[in-house]
């Protein structure tokens, strides 16, 4: 079991009434277990939280008044080791089950579509399985540069493969587009992990679906990718922001702290984790 100690501050200037809604919280998912957290809005602010049933997302929204705004999440979780076999298959479309099939559809930033006859080219002759979709990661992380800065926002797979640069979103993404142009269902996961370089942040790796089970894999290579904290899961970006605005609103600083502790001992004070407007905690949701 690893044991992450998570500290997040997003802060803000509301210029007009808004609403936001964010995803930053830890996803409580049958792999990991949220030990404490605890989120704090200030000013105070009524919390409407939920999650999303299909990818397990927990969602917090709520009015911002004009003004500084300042956000706060803390958590300490729990997350187990997995074992991945290196045999695992590709399953044919007709076998994959109706809940998966639409991550293996196109999307606004995987252009798998698009993408098609070049994922045929690099990958199409090698064997079929998860040494596939190694093998795609491992183009990526020797291909594309990462580079803060060379992406922003608005930037595609298709975008990235041209330009050989981007951030962890963008390798990514262009690694769900390569899957799904092969008939790989696959999907995009954000959460929080410790790394040295570059400074904290949010981190985004992605899922393929292998043998009947969901296998994540990091372009990057920053982090082991099973020290990732999941908080988002969806079929790209636009289904995990850790921030959605609704009204003039602009980032004035953002700060991560990860820490990985070796013995559960050492971990900080943390609230316990009962249902309330600032803990914001839902019953688990597998997925």
């Amino acid at each position: 079991m690893h044991l992450s100690h998570i500290e997040a501050q997003l802060d803000y200037e509301v210029a007009a009434p808004a609403h936001m809604l964010l995803n930053i919280e830890a996803a409580r998912s049958g792999m990991q277990s949220v030990v404490g957290e605890e989120l704090v809005v200030e000013p105070p602010t009524p919390l409407r939280l939920f999650c999303d049933e299909g990818s397990g997302n927990r969602f917090v929204r709520f009015d911002a008044k004009p003004g500084p705004l300042k956000i706060a999440y803390k958590a300490s979780v729990r997350r187990a080791h997995v074992v991945v076999p290196n045999d695992l298959a590709e399953m044919p479309v007709t076998e994959v089950p109706d809940e998966v099939l639409h991550y293996m559809m196109p999307t606004r930033y995987c252009e798998s579509d698009l993408m098609s006859r070049c994922a045929q080219q690099l990958f199409g002759d090698l064997p079929p399985g998860i040494g596939r979709v190694q093998a795609i990661v491992d183009w990526i992380h020797d291909s594309i540069t990462y580079e803060p800065g060379s992406s922003d926002s608005t930037t595609t797979a298709r975008e990235v493969f041209v330009e050989r640069a981007g951030v962890c979103r963008d390798l990514a993404h262009l690694g769900i587009t390569f899957c799904r142009a092969l008939n790989i269902p696959a999907r995009l996961v954000v959460g929080y992990v410790w790394f040295d370089e570059p400074p904290q942040d949010f981190h985004a790796v992605f899922e393929a679906w292998l043998g009947g089970r969901w296998v994540l894999f990091d372009p990057t290579r920053m982090a082991p990718v099973d020290r990732l904290v999941r908080v988002g899961t969806g079929r790209d970006a636009k289904d995990v922001a850790f921030c959605t605005i609704f009204g003039d609103v602009r980032m004035t600083g953002k700060k991560l702290v990860v820490r990985e502790l070796q013995d559960e001992s050492l971990q900080p004070s943390m609230p316990p984790s009962p249902t309330g407007e600032v803990m914001g905690i839902e019953k688990p949701v597998p997925l």
